[in-house]
């Protein structure tokens, strides 16, 4: 019932934001229509972040590893102490983890040591660079078009579904894919202000936030370099010898920034960096865990993600493109979505998540789309279909967002298994060992303690004991006589049930 009452809460308060803040988009007032919508956008970053428990995919593995970043920053790992044997291809049971690059732990990491091992410190990145990113949403499209299209691209954004949820942690590709949005959208934002300023430092200040970029998720981050190529051609503010020199301070800067890292890892664990590079490219190749689809995949998701009438703008678009083909800016934001979305869909491995940083350039082209239909409804008929097509790229969005926040379901958003596992670790067990219990990973993120799913022997118990770890066992009723053994705490907590 609390959730609902929060839910209700936070519906009307940013009802009433939006509502102002398209009472000053009436009167021209941008900056202040742009203020309410982030605000509304941070509201529902916050609703939706506010599970105190850790989500299966990816987040609480993800959550893990910043955890132990905290203590040794360029050594990542799962399991800090390996007790067990483990086989270094799991991702999900191994020790050294470089399954991701490292920039997104890296800022959870910062988080959680700044404002402790809790769910909101894990997620407070992911919300703040979401909430930003609503802001340069607005910024990109004023560039592209003019500040209307810029303000109903945010409020696009703003009320995403997937944003949201990825945001909040609650489904696969989490706060990886929202860090890389995030890059991506400041580094284009950041060529539209070389175009205004022309200086090197903005060259320099691209090329870090490509490369941290890179550093999240990897090559793909250099979607930008083909984007910045046609934005700086369409300013004509430049000749071919300043673009080639631009271009390789550009790639110098991105190279600086994430080549560290990667001859870094391949010196220190060359067999799991390796097994990941490979990895990472099988994706192409083959279906990795099951995540497969059909070529048409992501087009059939983006209706879902970004609602039903999100070809319309689309078909616009490219209609718009093959009428101009000399219009470089136009072309700037038809690589940024149409390039990956034909890569991607190219791939054998397919998550929803994949295609998150060309979100953005969506908006915009459905924002822009529009205001073109908009000013074609005052000179054509019939209006009431160009009136519901109008209605409906408002309301389906705001529909898709409002069923992933969940704000009128009934959710226990503290479970009683997370509150266990903090009072166990509250008893400051030194060299604990939790076995038999179903969710290790979460067990030690909210703990101290190594923690296993499955029972070792009673030989391998022995020999832990006789090395001075404290030995624990959960009782889910199939403890094969080991309770009987000297030197075991047993305890029973209960199922874990994250969803």
């Amino acid at each position: 019932m609390q959730n609902i009452i929060f839910g209700i809460i936070t519906i009307v308060i940013c009802s009433i934001f939006y509502f102002f803040s398209w009472k000053y988009y009436k009167k021209d007032n941008y900056n202040i229509s742009i203020l309410f919508i982030v605000l509304c956008g941070l509201i529902f970053f916050l609703f939706t972040a506010s599970d105190f428990f850790l989500h299966v995919w990816d987040e609480r593995y993800h959550a893990l590893v910043a955890k132990n970043l905290i203590s040794h920053p360029l050594t990542p790992t799962l399991y800090n102490n390996p007790i067990l044997p483990y086989d270094f291809k799991n991702w999900g049971g191994n020790h050294i983890w470089v399954h991701k690059q490292p920039l997104s732990l890296w800022l959870i990491a910062g988080s959680l040591k700044i404002f402790g091992v809790n769910e909101i410190a894990l997620r407070l990145p992911s919300i703040i660079m979401s909430s930003i990113a609503i802001f340069l949403t607005f910024k990109i499209g004023r560039y592209f078009f003019n500040e209307k299209v810029g303000i109903f691209a945010a409020f696009l954004f703003s009320v995403n579904g997937l944003i949201i949820e990825l945001t909040a942690g609650r489904v696969a590709t989490d706060h990886i894919d929202i860090t890389f949005m995030f890059f991506i959208l400041l580094s284009i934002f950041l060529v539209t202000q070389f175009i205004k300023r022309k200086s090197i430092f903005f060259t320099i200040l691209i090329g870090l936030s490509v490369g941290a970029a890179v550093l999240t998720k990897w090559l793909t981050g250099l979607i930008v370099l083909p984007i910045w190529f046609f934005i700086v051609w369409d300013s004509k503010s430049f000749d071919a010898r300043a673009i080639i020199v631009h271009f390789a301070l550009l790639f110098f800067t991105i190279a600086l920034v994430a080549l560290p890292w990667q001859l870094y890892i391949f010196k220190e664990f060359p067999v799991e960096a390796a097994y990941e590079s490979n990895f990472n490219l099988r994706h192409f190749t083959e279906v990795i865990e099951e995540r497969s689809g059909s070529i048409f995949y992501f087009i059939n998701k983006i209706r879902i993600n970004y609602g039903e009438l999100v070809y319309l703008p689309l078909l616009w678009f490219i209609w718009t493109i093959l009428k101009s083909l000399n219009d470089y800016k136009k072309l700037a934001l038809c690589v940024w979505f149409f390039i990956p979305l034909i890569i991607f869909s190219i791939a054998k491995t397919k998550m929803q998540g994949y295609l998150l940083f060309t979100a953005p350039a969506l908006f915009v082209i459905t924002s822009a789309f529009f205001f073109k239909l908009l000013d074609y409804r005052t000179l054509n008929k019939p209006r009431w279909l160009f009136s519901l097509i109008l209605f409906l790229i408002i309301v389906l969005p705001i529909r898709y967002g409002i069923e992933r926040m969940k704000p009128f379901q009934d959710r226990n958003r503290n479970p009683k298994w997370v509150l266990e596992l903090k009072e166990l670790n509250e008893e400051n067990i030194k060299n604990g060992i939790l076995f038999n219990y179903e969710n290790p990973i979460e067990a030690m993120f909210y703990t101290d303690l190594i923690v296993y799913s499955s029972l070792p022997s009673k030989d391998k118990i022995a020999e832990l004991i006789n090395e001075g770890y404290q030995i624990i066992i959960n009782d889910n009723g199939n403890l094969n006589g080991l309770e009987r053994l000297n030197g075991i705490k047993v305890i029973k907590l209960t199922t874990a049930n994250n969803g």
